[in-house]
């Protein structure tokens, strides 16, 4: 592995700050992980190198759910294993983590290609794969998730806190669908795009194009055109 030079070893310790983590925490940090997990595979593709994020991307996607999930237990006990579940789906989304990610100008950080960004499209799910790799590269610098629940706990405790309030709890398909069907007796119709991730979602009503989502799932970009739709509609109708 090649080591972050001066320079990129700064700017990884500016983006550690801003994601929460203290002074003291930075020495506990492999800087090494850190730096590969800001690689988009993109970026390792055009120097021939495997060197990229998506093994830490798989790690953390992992360990942040497991997080979520003991949070909503512990936070929230006397909910149902299915509204734990609808709320879970809505902090680990793409959506949010690309939110978070943005946030602590995590995009700055990341290596990408000139021919994916020239591309135009993709840029939520990579900042939110980014974000979920740097929780595994925080997890596999000492073994344990001490550098990672100080400053993404009150995240999710935040937003649960939304969430739980929410009667969609995070179900915009099947909102967006009961929406349509009270206010024009019709059903939404989707029109999903792309052989491989990122893939992108129009929704349609009545013809009437109301939401564009994208997502590293066809279900998850179905999920966030359908919220636009919806969000959309709602503030029409009110």
């Amino acid at each position: 592995m090649i080591a972050p030079d001066k320079n990129r070893l700064l700017a990884l310790q500016q983006l550690a700050l801003r994601f929460g983590l203290s002074e003291s925490d930075l020495p506990r940090i492999d800087w090494n992980l850190l730096h590969q997990a800001l690689i988009h595979p993109s970026y390792a593709a055009d120097f021939g190198s495997n060197l990229d994020n998506d093994r830490l991307e798989f790690l953390g996607d992992e360990i942040l759910r497991f997080i979520t999930a003991e949070f909503l237990y512990r936070a929230y006990p006397s909910e149902a294993v299915g509204q734990l579940t609808a709320v879970r789906s809505v902090l680990v989304s793409d959506k949010v983590l690309a939110e978070w990610a943005a946030e602590s100008n995590l995009g700055k950080a990341l290596l990408v290609s000139k021919g994916t960004l020239q591309e135009g499209r993709g840029e939520n799910t990579r900042l939110a794969d980014g974000f979920e790799a740097v929780i595994g590269a925080l997890y596999l610098s000492t073994g344990n998730i001490d550098l990672i629940v100080p400053w993404l706990q009150p995240k999710l405790a935040s937003l649960a806190h939304k969430v739980i309030a929410d009667p969609v709890k995070g179900n915009y398909i099947g909102a967006l669908q009961e929406q349509t069907q009270k206010l024009y007796q019709c059903l939404p119709d989707y029109l999903l795009f792309g052989a491989e991730p990122p893939f992108t979602c129009e929704v349609r009503i009545q013809g009437k194009l109301c939401g564009v989502g994208e997502g590293k799932s066809k279900k998850v970009a179905q999920q966030v055109a359908a919220q636009i739709a919806f969000e959309q509609l709602e503030s029409e109708s009110s």
